[in-house]
Order: structure tokens, then sequence, then C-alpha cells
């Protein structure tokens, strides 16, 4: 239903969608292809068909499974929590039918104590379904895209003209720089190095790009990791410190 997760900005992850299909240069060493290749050999239902074999490692099918089993699971977690929506797909990628992501948005509406971390590579998509009123924005619900690079930072015009909402950007995999991007109206940013045996490197500069972009354009700051093939070796510190800024709705 959901898991208790090691991400760093979020609490627990919940998959009412399983299996996805190659956006950009992001998705190259996806760590969900690796874990639902994991979890289709163990027999998961959820996860079959989703993953095949390409040489020495496992790419997504594109085929995409709606679990509609744990719809249910945020309205049974009273206490308050940090949902990160779909970390094993993309709730707006192009097979999830409409009346799905509907149903997946009541589910969200109808639990106010909770925040609901919804991530993309599809921002257009999700834009457009704003723009129908399909979904509606709510101060728990927070919408983001991923930037890996330049060369996807079109995504966030995409994502700034929905209104009305908490907005967030994961410049995660960092695997390019990105060299100037107006982030005024975003609310948060969260930066991190690929990691894992084939992981790309992200050079300092780039963090640091990003984090006087953020102090410029009054945008909360989140450092998730170096990465590395070994991420807890590199840590996550920058300037001496840990930064684990969140939007000032969830500030102490």
């Amino acid at each position: 239903m959901a898991a208790t997760s090691d991400i760093e900005w979020t609490d627990v992850t919940w998959n009412p969608v399983a299996g996805c299909s190659v956006a950009s240069a992001g998705c190259t060493n996806c760590y969900a292809m690796r874990m639902a290749a994991r979890l289709e050999a163990m027999g998961h239902p959820k996860y079959i068909g989703t993953t095949r074999k390409s040489g020495a490692r496992y790419v997504w099918t594109g085929k995409v499974n709606l679990d509609e089993g744990s719809l249910s699971a945020p309205l049974e977690w009273r206490k308050p929590k940090r949902i990160f929506v779909n970390s094993m797909s993309d709730l707006f990628h192009a097979d999830v039918p409409d009346a799905f992501i509907k149903r997946v948005w009541d589910v969200m509406v109808a639990c106010p104590q909770h925040h609901f971390q919804v991530l993309t590579k599809r921002p257009d998509r999700m834009a457009d379904l704003f723009d129908l009123g399909l979904i509606v924005p709510q101060s728990h619900i927070w919408v983001g895209t991923s930037v890996e690079s330049d060369e996807v930072v079109d995504r966030i015009a995409h994502l700034r003209t929905i209104k009305h909402a908490t907005l967030f950007i994961s410049f995660e995999p960092l695997i390019g720089p990105i060299n100037e991007v107006d982030l005024r109206g975003i609310h948060w940013a969260i930066v991190g190095g690929e990691s894992g045996p084939r992981a790309r490197l992200m050079e300092e500069a780039w963090v640091e790009r990003l984090y006087e972009i953020c102090r410029r354009d009054d945008v909360a700051f989140f450092f998730k990791q170096w990465g590395g093939r070994n991420k807890k070796a590199t840590g996550r510190e920058l300037h001496g410190r840990t930064y684990d800024e969140y939007p000032l709705e969830l500030e102490p």
C-alpha cells in the first residue's frame, strides 16, 4: 500500500500507479526501474510487465499498471505525513486515464492532514488538467516537476502556469548545469546528485549556482545529496551544513 521512505524530503511513498517510460536523460539510471524489476521478479502483480532486460540493465517497457487497492491508503493514516505520490511511476504518464488521475486527486483532497508531493516529468499534461478543472489546487497538495539539466528547463514554464498551488522543482539527478533560470513564483527546490552503480557526476559549481538562484528568488532550498556509487560516503553537506528547507507552510 505504502512504504516508509528513506528519501530525505518525504515520510512515505504512495504508489497507486506502477510502471513508466523514459521521458528524458534524467531517466537513464532511474532507481525505480531497478526496484520495479526486483519486485516483478518477486512476483508482485503490481509490477508485472513493467520492465524488461536490456543488456546488463532493466528498463521500463512503457506498461503502466493501476493499483485500485492502494487508493484508500492515505485515508487510513491519521497522523500527518509528507507523502510522495508515485515514486514508482508518474501520475501524468500518457497511459494513466484522466478518470483515474481524478480518483487519486479526490483521495488527496479528502486528506488535508497530510502534505502530498506530486512530482512529474510531464508538467504539460498536469497543467492541462488543471486548466480543464479536472483537478483543482489545494494548499496541502504540492505539485512539482523534475529538471535535470538545461535541456528540460522548459518544464518550469508549464509548472508556472498552475496558480494557487505550492510549486516545487526537483533538480535531481542534476546531470548538467542550470545556467540561468527564473524561479520567482516557485516555492521549493530540491537539489541532488545521481546515486547508484552508474551514477553520473554532479559538479559543485552546478549546485552553487542553483543555491544562488534560490536565495535570489526567495525559494526554499533542500540539498538532498552529492550522490555517487555510495551516497552515504559523499553525504549531503553543503557549506559545511545541511539544507533541509521546506516551503513556509512546513517551517517550524
